[in-house]
């Protein structure tokens, strides 16, 4: 292989690396949320898995009524579909643990299960597994700047400059300005630091005056609408409109939970950790001659590099990079 060929694939890989990494960032991004105001939501696989099928659903149903859909309103409503079912998930996780105080450890794993089985479910429903397609929604999501992609790569020769940073759907980049709107939030904004006070001491933030359950809802339900988009994504322009059953949604669930933990609880650095994850995963595409299955040794590795950074994280105890004090300890404002 000369160093261009070499070169090129690498190309190609990194450009597999950034649409794999734009699902998990949105699980991600939507945990971050979720983490802030206190809750620990485990749910994400299963969570990630309803705003899949809700969005595949919906746009089906939408192609199926219109001859000629409009490629725009079939990306709404594929987008309002996963939001919402996901939304909806993480108001049932949120009524259970926070009005209930059911453990939420258990809630989170409960609801995985609850997600993938009910996608698989209605998956089935809509008919056999990779004949099953959202054709116009999927080219509407997928759709790039052509002449853009053709020219720059074009200069680039083999590099292929053009297709690594262009040849992707609106969602790729919406993803990394949410993660810069969500940092912004967090860190600037009077409600944003309200948040982070109730995810931190919830009885310090009720006695100040904040409704607390009424950010911890907030954010679990807006959350988790969010980490349902990376399924949406995931379903939309990752397998091209299909359906499948291989449980890869529920996989990158997971990712998207070790990539909370590996970008310390920071939306600008869930954007980089999800793109080396990315490459992490697709690594072995650039080197030749592995043994057959030597793909899921290369899989681990993120999951590796998260476990290296939270043990280096416990031993520095930097309070920066520290979990909310609160995360996961329930709130009954009669034990305050």
């Amino acid at each position: 292989m000369s160093f261009l060929d070499f070169i090129g694939k690498l190309s190609t890989t990194l450009s597999f690396s950034i649409t794999f990494g734009t699902v998990i960032l949105y699980g991600a991004l939507g945990e971050v949320l979720t983490e802030k105001g206190g809750n620990l939501n485990l749910g994400v696989p299963g969570i990630m898995y309803i705003g899949a099928i809700a969005s595949l659903a919906g746009a089906l149903k939408f192609e199926a009524a219109f001859a000629s859909p409009n490629a725009i309103l079939c990306v709404l409503v594929a987008l309002l579909c996963g939001f919402a079912a996901s939304a909806l998930a993480g108001l049932l996780y949120a009524f259970l643990t926070i009005s209930l105080r059911t453990n939420q450890n258990v809630t989170g794993l409960t609801l995985t299960i609850f997600g993938t089985g009910i996608g698989n479910y209605i998956g089935g429903s809509l008919g056999s597994v990779g004949t099953v397609c959202a054709t116009n929604t999927s080219a509407a999501m997928k759709a790039y700047i052509r002449p853009l992609v053709q020219w720059l790569d074009g200069l680039t020769d083999k590099l292929n400059i053009g297709s690594l940073l262009f040849r992707h759907g609106f969602m790729v980049y919406f993803g990394i300005l949410l993660a810069i709107a969500l940092w912004y939030f967090l860190t600037k904004t009077r409600t944003g630091l309200s948040l982070r006070a109730v995810g931190e001491n919830a009885a310090t933030a009720d006695a100040a005056g904040l409704n607390v359950n009424k950010f911890k809802y907030l954010s679990t339900c807006i959350g988790a609408g969010i980490s349902g988009l990376g399924g949406t994504f995931y379903v939309m322009e990752y397998i091209d409109g299909l359906w499948e059953t291989s449980s890869t949604i529920e996989a990158l669930g997971w990712l998207a939970v070790a990539l909370v933990i590996f970008a310390t609880w920071k939306p600008l650095r869930c954007i980089w950790g999800a793109y080396l994850f990315g490459i992490l995963s697709w690594l072995y595409f650039l080197i030749p001659g592995l043994f057959n299955g030597s793909d899921k040794i290369f899989q681990m590795l993120p999951y590796l590099f998260t476990l290296i950074v939270l043990i280096t994280v416990s031993l520095r105890r930097r309070k920066e990079d520290q979990p909310p004090a609160g995360l996961g300890i329930p709130y009954f404002r009669e034990e305050r």
